[in-house]
């Protein structure tokens, strides 16, 4: 029987999707039995005037809020810590992230800490959060990383310079509220690195050892929308519909990710941004061909069907030959969205890498990497990406 069928698990949270989804903040919250709220923001989202839309969602709706937007591109543990502490203080029984994936990744680990009280450095790992957390409203303001219906929390151990991740169906928010017109407020590049972002958790969660037919399903169909769009919503900001393809596309990554987990490129992507503090959309770009060569002898048909989602031809090739052309789309997309630099060019160096392998090899998503590497392997993905 095929492994198609073994016993595979999907979680997902209620979800939204349309032109203002974003003004039903407040009824959620109400539904939800809301006192007081803490909304979770940043000051770009705060800026962009997306923060202050959700606040007169809650206004109308009669509710109380406290604004906590401390946050960081990557969330780190001592602003999770501080953000509990005003959750605390205030009184508040609702969380509502409005942003990216850090004001959302950072309200999820408000809530862990809210109801277990301890360091949201302890809860690294796998269903290693006992307690749920409050009732959590997400709304994501960029197209790329999807932990409005994830389960995955990604939080920055500044100290020992790495990423963590913490994957709990806890952290599945209870409504992600999806509104394609909040990304006409970013900027390309940031346009550009999450919606990598998306395209690599599309197809890591299609190779992962652990896909399913309902991952694959969305997996493939989120490969085909970002690919098909993304350099237009970047060339044509006004493009209402490439915009939404690229919103849907991700959504449709989130809910294969978040149940066939990641891979290698997220492991050492991990490892890379906590070291060196760097745009995650980015690393994930940086590394996506160097994994995709390392992992493409033990998923030939797997990354056939990449290819063809991506839009190839792939008729007639030998397998060498489709292996060249799929990895030559990745970098035409990549240098076509305007990410070219390298590892090199972002501050690595030669000496980091043995560092970097080390955390990476021991990263959660690697477990679901279709090819299990050794530390040389790492360092030698690491050393081509340079």
């Amino acid at each position: 029987m095929s492994n198609d069928f073994e016993l595979r698990k999907f979680v997902a949270p209620e979800f939204v999707f349309g032109h203002g989804a974003c003004d039903l903040a407040g009824r959620y919250a109400r539904n939800y039995g809301a006192r007081k709220v803490l909304v979770v923001t940043d000051p770009g989202i705060i800026a962009a005037g997306w923060t202050d839309r959700v606040t007169a969602s809650l206004t109308a709706a009669r509710l109380p809020y406290v604004i906590f937007s401390q946050v960081t591109p990557n969330p780190r543990a001592e602003e999770v810590m501080a953000g509990a502490e005003l959750y605390a203080a205030s009184g508040c029984n609702v969380i509502v992230a409005v942003g990216g994936g850090s004001p959302m990744d950072c309200a999820k680990g408000i809530g862990i800490v809210s109801t277990n009280r301890r360091n949201i450095l302890e809860f690294e790992g796998v269903d290693q959060v006992p307690i749920p957390a409050p009732p959590l409203i997400c709304i994501p303001t960029t197209g790329g990383t999807s932990a409005d219906v994830s389960q995955f929390a990604i939080i920055a151990d500044r100290q020992e310079r790495v990423k963590i991740a913490i994957i709990s169906k806890t952290v599945v928010p209870d409504v992600a509220l999806i509104d394609p017109l909040t990304l006409t407020t970013m900027p390309p590049y940031l346009m550009a690195c999450t919606g990598l972002d998306a395209l690599v958790h599309a197809i890591e969660a299609f190779v992962s050892n652990a896909h399913s037919p309902m991952t694959d399903l969305h997996a493939l169909e989120a490969i085909r929308l970002i690919s098909s769009n993304l350099i237009r919503m970047i060339t044509t900001p006004t493009d209402a519909g490439a915009m939404s393809n690229v919103m849907l596309g991700s959504l449709q990554a989130g809910l294969a990710f978040s149940n066939a987990s990641l891979g290698g490129v997220h492991a050492l992507s991990h490892s890379l941004g906590g070291f060196l503090d760097l745009p995650h959309g980015e690393c994930n770009a940086l590394l996506l061909r160097h994994v995709m060569d390392f992992n493409l002898p033990e998923a030939v048909e797997r990354y056939r069907q990449v290819g063809r989602a991506l839009g190839l031809d792939l008729r007639g090739l030998t397998t060498t030959q489709q292996s060249h052309a799929l990895l030559a789309e990745v970098d035409r997309l990549r240098s076509a969205v305007g990410i070219t630099r390298t590892l090199e060019q972002v501050g690595v160096q030669r000496s980091d890498i043995p560092i970097l392998a080390r955390k990476a090899i021991k990263d959660a998503c690697m477990v679901t990497n279709p090819r299990r590497p050794g530390i040389r392997d790492i360092e030698v993905i690491y050393e081509e990406a340079l």
